[in-house]
């Protein structure tokens, strides 16, 4: 075993320890409310916003060595208090008060406005008088202390606690076909639960009778201790105290011996000698809680922003909590009782953080911090919330209608199902249009919140699935509850469009909206057929709240609609779409274009058009030099081309380079979603010149309509020009000024290409749509017919483009590995990030089947097989769970796993015997769970039917057809995994069973029983509020290092990480991205040992943010892999190894292309440690699968032919090494030339190797000839060195160090500024954003 603490310094980077601050326990928050959030948040590293300078004050708290402490002077005084909750010897104390020469100092004083503090001032640590409130917060940090190494509550998805196993590295081994499910979740053996208190609760003698009130008792706790010892305690303002009661007697007066403590921990350690060795042990030498305060647990406790589930869990005692118990039964969240004003108006909380000054970066931090933490507050409340109601356990507020009709209200916030109320949407699909209605609202609010106008307010959504429901959660306008909805509308219609109102605030407010959302303002016809002016869908409702603030919601058609899933009578789409069987029927009419679609479209709209007006330039030249018409070049050759990406992709590093597949990961920014639209309503300019954030790679040539042809025709167009490029800067030039060009000629050439590309304006390029063309029940007027008749064109034209663009441009980045899906989650980010909603997938894997290079594609096929079934799975078990009652759910849920995974053929559902017998049958209880209908029906699915039902759910729902009707026959055909399929359904589900190993092929019992499923859990979906500075920070900083200026990028990427920190708090998928890309930066520039502190953390966060087995979880285990192994760390290396390779294992499969990276990697660092034989095992394997993925003639399949002659040889089996390296040698030749420096050192290495082979044949001959007097010569068997290891593994993993000569360098340097001044002037065409450079100088990997 080796422990984590393996020489890994787990402290921030340059960050004095102490400052390592983190949300403690909830005492901490009670001062740190919204409205008062100081400028540093205890962030995972103690740095302000403010680099002012900092100074050292000395602390001297009760019984201990007064210790420095380094502030800065923004800081609260507040900020000392949390440092010194975490500090080990001062962790056991909250009720205090720091004092400066006997004045007590103010917690929400900025440390620069208080008098006389200055360098070395000594702040007192003074024990203050408790009050009721103080008591609670101390037992409640006393008790998360004691609890903050036991994992229950990251089992139980509770207070934002998340698994992490980083630190039980964990051995595997290869090629078993059992996929067991115990490793995921080790075991640390050395590990036992620090048993300090049987119980710890509240007395049932609270609360104290006046006259001992009145003696300062606050209240009375129970305790048991290790040794069985039942004690009564009070609490009293002076500190704890032993009292005379028992259960049954009530004596307040002071056990003998008295002892009055202020801290609780003390007086325990007093009556429990347990406790007092746990926490005296001399081998520790350390006073409190040693273990928990161990800098290294830090990152394990720290609560993560949201809630993070665990599908797999072990079987855990419950054990008695009375802190817990409380909180389950009091309406407010966490601390909330430690608020004035009891519960939250989230409403007024979510508005006013958003009113906050954004003038400068302070004030933004202050304000995106504000916003992010009242959203993940609200996150987790409306959560608690919707299951609350699901429960069953909050009275409606129309009590009297039928259960699926009703609507709540709790701790200020409203909430509704997703079905079809009052027959709503009945025009648009009924429940399943109620049921998609919420998440495009939500997409509406997201994409509202990041464009971000001052004065236009949203509300708060959250959308929770539990149990089969979809509950949607709001905070409440206020004034709304009042009026009618009728009166309170201003803006937009309530009917679907038959009634419109519009208001000229709102107009002005949506209007600053409408370019970044490429909404068009229209008109639209009201019931007098008036025309009434929008901007935006007329669903979209505005309403003026009692606080005077303008609010809109139902924004579920902020994007338009998606004609491919919209079939309109008389409407024809285009043959792109007509060819792959559109339009289909789909469940509703609620299917719109996602945003990152919109943007790419539109992108390469601008591409076309500047093409556009540069051939039309170039003809006026051309006839104006010749003098003579020549024939007009026709729309149809405007083609896209690969603007000559390809030379800016070579030599642009110096001395240090990185690959680009890395970049390219993370380069598509470490948002979850990829969107573009935060960035780029940042930029607010004119989208003509500054290049609207473009998504994906599009250099596919097309034509107009969106059409692809082979990049290879539009280059050809490109070179058959000549000047064209001097012509495309001509039409940038013209587009740029808006417009207002001099020459007509030109004007008329903008005029020409605006009207090719569908452009609203006939003097710039301007794309944006209307959102309510083809919404039934909405007219337009005459005069607009032209108008809408182009809107219906562009829409036409989206729908193709997604089509014929989109999803081969996907495919494409799957072929050549620049997207590597891995599960279901990567997959589904991976269609989003290019705009392709998951409705296509079945459109998607059919296009997979008929390209020419299936087989390099099955990884992805077989991924986006297993993410259909279980989406169809998950859809026929949300209808399944409604009418499951609550005693039953267990027993339910896993007969419907039974029905879809075992191979037992007749799952038979066991009804729960009644474990009570109740006396009398209640008749029909009043408050039934929603839309329960008959309760017993679920027990007769049978997995025939199951199946069968997954397949016409699969034809109708994805248009894709599945032949199996049995799970056995579906592992066989598409090669799936069972482990995969119920990791996949539970995820998605929210399922959680027992860890423990399944036989899902057993054909004579079943494979789960009810004893198996542990919870089930909500799936939520929120918006996640972004912290724009720190990004483009952390963008700023990835494109310096992609121009090779890799100090200057450390810089930016390091400041960029304390913005993060200081909006986010320590946790946050973004700084694990930023930690990640740091530890890279530090590991080519020298610092390993940084590199792997850094990872480490990446690693860590990854596990508590992502989740232990998320695909982006295994990549930061490979590189901490790399990086211990370069710290000589060859044990952990490989067990880090081990670990990555069976989350793989799980996760996808062992075919996979990045399954030979890991590979590659184990077998790698097997040879460093002599272990040739197993070394062989692993590098044979990722060469197959290099062979599979990449084609036997890449690149990668020589350097696994070279990776595997280098272990033959060291086993001295030459003539097997010759093979394998002539293998490599001929790729090269082939590849790159004889002359290529790649192939002259293979051709080197098969000298050597003949050499070698021949010494030893002679050697061999000599023997068998002279026998035992035979003169051997010493053969030379080398084991391979540490360096040359590593040299192979960072070639494998894409890091290249290339020795560069001072003049290179500075060709280098100039040849990258002078890109960028070409790049400024938008000369270059190119997505800077999304396409890194390559940073591959001398060999192209692949």
């Amino acid at each position: 075993m080796v422990s984590k603490t393996d020489d890994i310094p787990a402290s921030v980077p340059n960050c004095n320890p102490v400052d390592l601050a983190d949300e403690a326990g909830d005492g901490a928050q009670d001062g740190r409310e919204t409205s008062k959030t100081s400028l540093k948040e205890s962030c995972g590293c103690g740095h302000s916003a403010d680099t002012a300078m900092g100074f050292t004050v000395k602390i001297q708290a009760p019984g201990t060595e007064p210790f420095d402490l380094q502030v800065s002077p923004q800081e609260m005084v507040q900020e000392i208090h949390q440092v010194l909750m975490d500090r080990e010897d001062t962790c056991h104390r909250t009720c205090f008060s720091l004092q400066l020469d006997g004045n007590v100092l103010d917690n929400f004083a900025e440390l620069k406005s208080i008098e006389g503090l200055q360098e070395g001032s000594l702040l007192k640590v003074v024990e203050e008088p408790y009050t009721v409130r103080e008591a609670r917060i101390h037992v409640r940090h006393i008790r998360d202390l004691l609890k903050s190494l036991d994992p229950s509550d990251a089992y139980n998805g509770v207070d934002c606690n998340s698994l992490s196993f980083l630190s039980i590295f964990t051995d595997g081994d290869l090629g078993d076909s059992e996929r067991p499910l115990v490793p995921l979740q080790p075991q640390n053996k050395d590990w036992k639960p620090m048993q300090c208190l049987k119980v710890l609760t509240m007395s049932g003698w609270n609360p104290p009778p006046g006259n001992r009130k009145m003696h300062g008792d606050l209240m009375y706790l129970y305790i048991v201790t290790v040794e069985e010892r039942h004690v009564s305690l009070t609490a009293s303002t002076r500190g704890f105290y032993l009292n005379q009661s028992t259960t049954y007697t009530f004596n307040p007066k002071p056990a003998n011996p008295s002892f009055l403590s202020h801290s609780l921990v003390e007086l325990l350690s007093q009556i429990s000698p347990c406790l007092q060795e746990e926490l005296h042990c001399p081998a520790k030498e350390k006073c409190f809680l040693s273990v928990i305060m161990l800098k290294d647990t830090q990152f394990e406790r720290i609560a993560t922003p949201f809630q993070v589930y665990s599908w797999t869990a072990p079987q855990v005692d419950h054990a008695m909590d009375c802190v817990r118990a409380e909180d389950a039964y009091t309406s407010r969240l966490g601390y909330e009782e430690h608020i004035p004003g009891q519960t939250r108006d989230w409403n007024e909380e979510l508005q006013t953080t958003r009113e906050l000054p954004r003038k400068n970066l302070p004030e933004r931090l202050l304000r995106e911090r504000a916003i992010f933490k009242v959203h993940s507050d609200f996150a987790a409340a409306a959560t608690r919330g919707a299951m609350a109601v699901i429960d069953g356990n909050v009275m409606a507020i129309n009590p009297g209608e039928e259960t699926r009709m009703q609507m709540f209200i709790w701790n200020n916030i409203f909430f509704s199902l997703g079905f079809d109320v009052r027959d709503h949407y009945r025009e648009l699909g009924g429940d399943a249009a109620a049921h998609a209605a919420p998440t495009n609202d939500l997409n509406g609010v997201r994409a509202y919140g990041a464009v971000d106008v001052e004065g236009l307010y949203t509300l708060g959504t959250v959308v929770v699935d539990y149990r089969g429901y979809r509950v949607t959660a709001q905070s409440i306008i206020p004034g709304i509850l009042e009026r009618e909805q009728e009166q309170s509308v201003i803006y937009g219609s309530i009917d679907f469009g038959k009634t419109v109102v519009s208001h000229t605030k709102y107009l002005e407010l949506l209007e600053k909206t409408s370019r970044p959302l490429k909404v068009q303002r229209h008109n639209v016809l009201n019931e007098k057929n008036e025309a009434v002016e929008l901007c935006s869908s007329v669903e979209c409702k505005g309403i003026i709240g009692n606080d005077g603030r303008h609010y809109i919601l139902d924004l579920l058609r902020t994007f338009p609609p998606d004609l491919n899933f919209l079939p309109v009578d008389g409407e024809e789409l285009p043959p792109e779409s007509q060819r792959h069987g559109f339009p289909r029927q789909h469940r509703h009419r609620l299917a719109c274009l996602r945003q990152e679609l919109i943007e790419a479209f539109v992108e390469h709209r601008y591409l076309l058009f500047m093409k556009m007006a540069a051939l039309q330039l170039m003809q006026q030249k051309a006839n104006k030099d010749t003098k003579t018409d020549t024939p007009a070049i026709t729309e149809t050759s405007e083609t896209t081309s690969e603007s000559n990406a390809d030379t800016t992709q070579t030599q642009t590093t110096a001395s240090e380079s990185q690959s680009a597949t890395e970049l390219a990961t993370d380069s598509t920014s470490p948002t979850d979603n990829g969107t573009p639209a935060a960035s780029q309503a940042a930029t607010d300019g004119e989208e003509n010149s500054s290049k609207p954030a473009t998504n994906g790679p599009l250099d596919l040539a097309s034509t107009q309509n969106g059409e692809c042809k082979s990049p290879l025709e539009g280059k050809e167009l490109e070179e058959s020009i000549p000047g064209l490029a001097q012509a495309k800067e001509l039409a940038e030039t013209l587009v740029a000024e808006d417009g207002s060009c001099i020459d007509p000629k030109s004007r008329e050439v903008v005029l020409n290409a605006c009207k090719a590309v569908g452009s609203i304006s006939n003097t710039s390029f301007d794309i944006r749509f209307n959102p309510d063309i083809f919404s039934p029940g909405v007219r337009f007027p005459d005069d607009s017919a032209d108008d809408v008749q182009k809107q219906k064109q562009l829409l036409k034209d989206a729908a193709a483009f997604l089509v014929s663009c989109q999803i081969p441009s996907l495919v494409k980045d799957c072929l050549d590995h620049s997207a590597l899906p891995m599960d279901g989650a990567t997959l589904t980010e991976a269609l989003r990030q290019r705009g392709i909603n998951v409705r296509y997938l079945g459109s998607v894997l059919e296009f997979v089947d008929k390209t020419p290079a299936k087989a390099q594609l099955e990884h992805f096929y077989r991924i986006g097989i297993s993410e259909l079934i279980t989406r169809c799975a998950k859809h026929i078990f949300k209808t399944y769970l409604q009418g499951v009652e609550l005693s039953a759910l267990s027993a339910a849920v896993s007969h419907f796993l039974n029905c879809f995974l075992s191979s037992f053929p007749d799952a038979v559902a066991h009804l729960p015997p009644d474990e009570l017998v109740s006396r009398r049958k209640s008749r029909k209880r009043r408050n039934r769970v929603p839309g329960g209908g008959d309760n017993t029906a679920w027990a007769s699915l049978t997995p025939t039917e199951l199946w069968k039902n997954i397949a016409s759910e699969a034809q109708s729902y994805y248009n894709f057809t599945i032949q199996c009707d049995s799970v056995d026959q579906v592992v066989e055909k598409y090669g799936l995994q069972k482990i995969t399929l119920l990791r996949e359904i539970s995820v998605k589900t929210g399922i959680q069973i027992l860890i423990k190993e399944y036989n899902f092929d057993s054909r004579h019992k079943p494979a789960f029983t009810e004893e198996d499923i542990l919870n089930i859990f909500p799936v939520v979906k929120h918006v996640n509020p972004k912290a724009s500075d720190a990004f483009h920070f952390f963008q700023s900083g990835q494109a310096k290092v992609q121009q090779g200026f890799l100090k200057e990028g450390c810089e930016l990427i390091n400041e960029a990480l304390n913005l993060f920190n200081n909006v986010y708090g320590a946790m946050h998928v973004e700084i694990c991205a930023c930690l990640r890309l740091l530890a890279r930066l530090n590991y080519i520039m020298g610092d390993h040992p940084e590199a792997l502190s850094n990872q480490q953390k990446a690693v860590l966060m990854s596990e508590r943010v992502l989740g232990i087995e998320h695909p982006n979880t295994i990549q930061e285990y490979m590189h901490l892999a790399l990086y211990c192994f370069a710290n000589g760390q060859l044990s952990t290396a490989l067990k880090l190894l081990y670990r990555a390779r069976y989350l793989m294992l799980m996760v996808s499969g062992e075919d996979h292309p990045e399954m030979a990276l890991l590979d590659s990697n184990i077998g790698l660092v097997l040879h460093g440690v002599m272990e040739y034989d197993l070394s062989l095992r692993f590098l044979e394997n990722a060469l197959t699968i290099n062979t599979k993925y990449h084609g036997p003639r890449s690149l990668k399949v020589a350097l696994s032919h070279h990776l595997v002659a280098r272990v033959y040889e060291s086993k001295a089996e030459f003539r097997s090494a010759l093979q394998h390296e002539k293998e490599g040698y001929t790729i090269y030749k082939n590849q790159m030339g004889e002359a290529h420096e790649k192939t002259k050192e293979s051709s080197e290495y098969l000298k050597y190797l003949t050499q070698q082979a021949v010494a030893l044949q002679r050697t061999m001959n000599e023997i068998y000839k002279n026998g035992s007097n035979a003169s051997i010569m010493p053969l030379k068997f080398t084991a391979p060195s540490m360096a040359s290891v590593l040299e192979q593994l960072n070639i494998i993993n894409g890091i290249i160090f290339i020795p560069l000569s001072q003049k290179d360098l500075e060709n280098l340097k100039a040849e990258v500024q002078r890109r960028q001044q070409l790049q400024e002037l938008g000369k270059i065409e190119e997505p800077t954003e999304d396409s890194p450079l390559e940073l591959e100088d001398k060999i192209p990997i692949d």
